[in-house]
């Protein structure tokens, strides 16, 4: 088994750690921080080789409806060694110390059952309409979603192939940020109500180039936790759209409350969206 005890480097990241939290939370148009660097390249560098391995398998959740194209893998023993240590890491009690004192949240708990997060992955054509995320995750009713946190995989990413995060005000009026999806670079966020994001421009990159990301979510107990499913969200000037996204968040409010009650699977229902939901 590989060495994977310096995935990050916490003397590094704690000596700047009080700059980083007044950055994060007085940040627009909600707290979040973008930092570089942000873990041990050549680990990501196997997680990479890793990813490769990974296309070969069968154990992908397609995300595919009239809102995004993409696809996921949340399954922790499903994944190969450095990616999963590495994943454990970051959700370690050392790391979630680090993520309370950055974004002033206490008591943030992991997910162990990665609901929604893994590692993610989507190629030419692949897009991600703005939106916010679901609130409460499904299988625990008390556990309020606080904070996303995704690094990304990605070397050489071009510009011109789009993929850029955008991170949207409230309203959904004006575009405050774009970030590119470059290797190492880390993007850390809360996740309100009205925390919109999303890539929603059909990226543009070679048939053989993926855009890659681990993507984890955290929690805190709550007595009375705000539920909502993922809520998506037209921009100025998407005609024609409105239509089509009221339907898919209905469906995906459904789709939500079938998890809750029922256990049911992300790799079923994302057959159903993507029957119920196509874009032609």
């Amino acid at each position: 088994m590989q060495n994977t005890t310096n995935i990050f480097d916490y003397p590094k990241w704690t000596s700047v750690l009080p700059e980083l939290s007044g950055k994060y939370q007085h940040a627009n148009p909600y707290p979040h921080i973008v930092l570089e660097n942000f873990l041990n390249a050549d680990i990501l560098d196997r997680c990479i080789n890793e990813f490769n391995e990974l296309n070969k398998t069968d154990g992908w959740i397609n995300y595919i409806h009239y809102n995004e194209k993409k696809k996921g893998l949340n399954k922790i023993d499903a994944l190969p060694d450095t990616i999963r240590q590495t994943i454990n890491e970051l959700n370690s009690p050392e790391f979630l110390q680090f993520l309370s004192t950055l974004t002033g949240i206490k008591n943030l708990q992991k997910d162990d059952h990665l609901e929604g997060g893994g590692v993610h992955q989507s190629g030419r054509g692949g897009f991600l309409n703005m939106h916010a995320d679901f609130t409460v995750h499904p299988h625990h009713f008390n556990w309020q979603r606080r904070i996303n946190v995704l690094v990304y995989l990605n070397k050489n990413w071009q510009d011109e192939w789009g993929g850029k995060l955008e991170l949207w005000n409230r309203q959904m009026t004006a575009c405050e940020e774009k970030i590119l999806p470059i290797f190492n670079r880390c993007v850390i966020f809360n996740t309100d109500k009205d925390s919109f994001h999303g890539h929603p421009e059909p990226m543009t990159c070679p048939e053989d180039t993926f855009r890659r990301s681990i993507a984890l979510y955290y929690y805190t107990v709550e007595k009375n936790p705000l539920r909502r499913a993922t809520f998506y969200k037209t921009r100025p000037g998407d005609k024609n759209k409105h239509i089509m996204v009221r339907i898919d968040n209905a469906m995906l409010a459904v789709y939500t409350k079938m998890k809750g009650w029922l256990g049911t699977n992300d790799k079923i229902v994302s057959g159903v969206l993507k029957f119920f939901s196509r874009k032609k």
